[in-house]
């Protein structure tokens, strides 16, 4: 299964350009609210007709500007998980999953292939209920339900955790992983959450103001971002700017302290980015030793948050300390602090 997109839609003060491609490998579009995100779904759904370009799935093209081919959404073989599921209020769930089913005019195999779906998705004994019956988690199983009896080639979930409350989140994220992972076409998740992101898909696209910054397997894509935009996405927040030195070092500005970096310095590169648990308590004499002064901490469940700046005030950065228990006490203040040049990321701006 391939999926190739290349396509430009104009609004007002405002232009998506998607261009990418995916494969039979989970990929998450992560980007802030507003980025284009959902907007590329649509476009490949054919909900939304771009201004030009073209959108090819396994060899079959859905959209091309140049030839003229816009196909309806209904003949695209695509599945579209809304945020907000769309199920139709008057109806049942095994209602809803029979409207998935239009194409199949039997209606013995239209009356067994819900009846799988029900068992698969396990809505058995929710079959009769409606909608405003169903709990959130329950209500996205439905939905999921009509999408995937209909047997798309492409999977698209937009946002699907957004409107469930952090327990039943977790839960249902679960089910969707074990569906993503089980799924046989090409299957694309739009989320703002990297957690969720690099739990559930192995490759990642990250859109920023309606551009594609940055693509590649999610590991990739976290160890190396490329780009300051990116790593603000992928949750980095040590954004430090930088003069380079040569193709390995660079010295930070506001410490005037040199560090050593694994991965080459691009022509370009105006900061560096540290995750805040990649930071360690040194001596001075260590290598990459950043002189610091802790002005705040902070305490969550699982970890300790500290803001230090230069010993001057004049730069800033977060180290986070993980708990091994829930009454573990603050870290001491260190006055170094470093990062091991493999955790160093050059960043163009």
């Amino acid at each position: 299964m391939s999926l190739e997109v290349n396509v430009t839609k104009r609004f007002d003060g405002f232009t998506l350009h998607a261009a990418f491609t995916a494969g039979d490998t989970a990929t998450a579009l992560l980007g802030a609210s507003g980025c284009g995100k959902s907007m590329t779904l649509r476009c490949i759904a054919g909900i939304v007709r771009p201004d030009e370009g073209h959108i090819v799935l396994d060899g079959r093209v859905l959209f091309d500007s140049a030839q003229h081919i816009d196909l309806p959404p209904q003949q695209r073989g695509v599945g579209l998980l809304f945020q907000n599921y769309a199920l139709f209020p008057n109806m049942t769930v095994e209602q809803n999953i029979l409207c998935g089913l239009k194409a199949e005019k039997d209606p013995v195999a239209r009356r067994a292939a819900c009846a799988e779906m029900l068992r698969a998705m396990r809505l058995e004994t929710l079959a009769k209920r409606y909608p405003a019956q169903l709990s959130g988690g329950q209500q996205q199983r439905a939905a999921l339900a009509r999408i995937l009896v209909g047997k798309p080639r492409i999977l698209m979930l937009d946002e699907p955790f957004s409107a469930l409350d952090s327990y039943l989140r977790e839960e249902v994220e679960g089910e969707v992983g074990s569906l993503l992972a089980s799924f046989a076409g090409t299957a694309l998740l739009v989320t703002h959450n990297r957690d969720e992101a690099y739990r559930l898909c192995k490759e990642m696209i990250v859109l920023n103001e309606g551009q594609v910054l940055r693509a590649g397997t999610t590991k990739a894509v976290f160890a190396d971002p490329q780009s300051i935009a990116a790593a603000r996405l992928t949750g980095c927040k040590n954004i430090l700017p930088c003069t380079p030195l040569d193709s390995h070092t660079v010295r930070l500005d506001g410490w005037n302290t040199a560090l050593r970096l694994a991965l080459p310095v691009p022509t370009g590169c105006t900061a560096v980015g540290i995750r805040a648990h990649d930071f360690t308590p040194c001596a001075a004499d260590a290598p990459n030793a950043i002189p610091v002064k802790a002005v705040s901490t902070s305490e969550n469940p699982f970890d300790w948050n500290l803001i230090c700046t230069s010993p001057e005030g004049t730069a800033q950065l977060w180290w986070k300390v993980g708990k091994t228990s829930l009454s573990a006490a603050a870290p001491e203040p260190p006055q170094y602090l470093c990062a091991a040049p493999e955790s160093i990321m050059p960043l163009k701006g």
